[in-house]
């Protein structure tokens, strides 16, 4: 559950609520999330959002703070080891104003580490150092690896409809692999487009909109899809 939490904080909270405004969530759940995001151990909500933005106003290009173009290694692990690099490729404060001007971000922001911490301590308390090493250190080295495959793989490999996605990302990461779609419509709340294509964040979002926690959702139009598809290139 611990796993399943903090890899949806990511897909769901860090990527698709803040990062995109795919969707609308009541407060309390939208910070929940967020929350779960932090003890993926990827940053406070600011930065993760902030060069993400990037990225995208970027994408594969040697403005983008996670470039394919230096190099699938870079992609995928390289760039965390370049800081200052990134840090400078990741311009602005100001894209991330709507989260800046919230005073749970900032919160988040300003104590980012303890909150990682306090769950290492409670799961010592709970079950001692097998439960630290399998809830904190094996737990957070996958979800690394599976948020690095979505900068990396699928900017490098897989079937191209707009760009690149690969199912066994997309399997992993609960439905981020379909990158391809993600890039094509940025906005969408959904990335596995076609009925075949699994995307778990997605059903969780439809399960929150079927209950009427997420509204506002924003997906393609069949029409914006034939578009990009006959676009020239």
């Amino acid at each position: 559950m611990e796993k399943l939490l903090s890899l949806f904080g990511i897909t769901l909270s860090f990527h698709r609520n803040l990062s995109h405004h795919s969707f609308k969530l009541p407060k309390w759940l939208e910070y929940f999330f967020a929350y779960c995001g932090t003890q993926a151990l990827q940053g406070h909500p600011i930065n993760w959002v902030r060069t993400h933005r990037y990225h995208h106003q970027f994408v594969d290009s040697e403005r983008d703070p996670h470039s394919p173009i230096e190099g699938f290694w870079y992609s995928h692990i390289g760039w965390l080891f370049d800081s200052n690099t990134a840090y400078q490729k990741s311009g602005s404060p100001k894209i991330v104003l709507d989260l800046e001007n919230q005073r749970f971000y900032k919160f988040l922001q300003n104590t980012y580490i303890l909150h990682p911490i306090a769950l290492g301590v409670v799961l010592y308390a709970l079950g001692g150092f097998p439960f630290v090493v399998w809830g904190m250190g094996v737990r957070v080295v996958c979800n690394y690896h599976v948020t690095w495959l979505v900068n990396s793989a699928c900017h490098v490999w897989g079937n191209q409809a707009w760009n690149t996605g690969d199912l066994w990302v997309a399997l992993l990461a609960f439905g981020e692999g379909w990158h391809n779609n993600h890039h094509a419509f940025e906005y969408s709340a959904r990335h596995g487009l076609e009925w075949w294509q699994i995307d778990t964040t997605w059903y969780v979002v439809k399960l929150l909109h079927t209950i009427g926690l997420a509204t506002k959702l924003k997906l393609p139009t069949k029409s914006h899809k034939q578009r990009l598809m006959h676009a020239p290139t």
